[in-house]
């Protein structure tokens, strides 16, 4: 796809925590956080480089491409959460922040025990 410097997309941004909306205009070729931050959305972010899940985002419509979302499995991309660090529109969009450890926990929560950490030595209190 050749890109065009015109060439840009809505994207609508429902930031859920805050319970702001922003609506931006993107380019195909431009990550969409840093283009959002840009034209004065602030929104959740913390590695920048697609390997935590502090941007994670639900896709409410449209299209975006992340090829570098190390953070997200297949299986979460496919039911539509994407990284905005490292998403570029490839339409116009709707998307939805999403709570960084609700997503973590779908990602990784059945790899980890749940419930209260149990010792198994006394710990000293002195």
């Amino acid at each position: 796809m050749t890109v065009t410097s015109a060439q840009t997309y809505q994207v609508t941004i429902i930031d859920r925590q805050r319970q702001k909306e922003y609506i931006i205009q993107a380019r195909p070729d431009r990550y969409i956080l840093q283009t959002a931050e840009n034209q004065g959305a602030d929104l959740p972010f913390a590695c920048r480089q697609g390997a935590c899940t502090a941007c994670a985002v639900r896709v409410k419509s449209g299209q975006l491409a992340q090829p570098d979302a190390m953070g997200l499995s297949p299986g979460l991309r496919q039911q539509g959460y994407a990284l905005l660090c490292v998403s570029y529109a490839q339409s116009d969009l709707v998307v939805e922040t999403q709570d960084e450890d609700e997503v973590y926990e779908q990602q990784f929560g059945r790899y980890f025990a749940k419930g209260k950490v149990k010792y198994a030595l006394p710990l000293d209190e002195d």
